[in-house]
């Protein structure tokens, strides 16, 4: 039988939305669209390189609690309101995703609170023991 556990960050979010901040799958972890906020104080920076920064610490945690690091990640997405907001970003993302070079994508849309300026979901394959 395949595993299926739900890893939770404690962020307020997910237990009034219903969601995990991860799913692992058998080999395969879905990392939900995760912001910048700092989920123990439940802050988010008004900067969008800090919310990016902060993004992938949160990621961070969830791939390592799933037995996985950056270098398992096999897609990542990006998810911002605002395209300029981007570029600025591009730094902070190579050095998570630079030697790894996953499948990317990056979507201009509204997020949930406007606090928020960019949201990152990745997908990663566990390595094989």
């Amino acid at each position: 039988m395949t595993e299926r556990r739900s890893i939770l960050s404690g962020s307020t979010f997910e237990e009034q939305i219903g969601y995990a901040r991860a799913v692992v799958d058998g080999d395969w972890v879905h990392v939900s669209g995760t912001t910048g906020f700092d989920y123990a104080a439940m802050t988010i920076s008004d900067d969008v390189v800090e919310q990016a920064e902060q993004c992938l610490r949160n990621i961070e945690a969830a791939l390592t609690e799933a037995a996985c690091t950056f270098a398992d990640v096999v897609r990542v997405r990006y998810l911002l309101p605002d395209r300029t907001d981007f570029e600025p970003c591009w730094p902070v993302l190579r050095r998570a995703f630079g030697q790894v070079r996953p499948a990317a994508t990056m979507l201009m849309c509204g997020l949930a609170d406007p606090r928020m300026k960019i949201e990152i979901e990745v997908y990663a394959r566990r390595p094989v023991a």
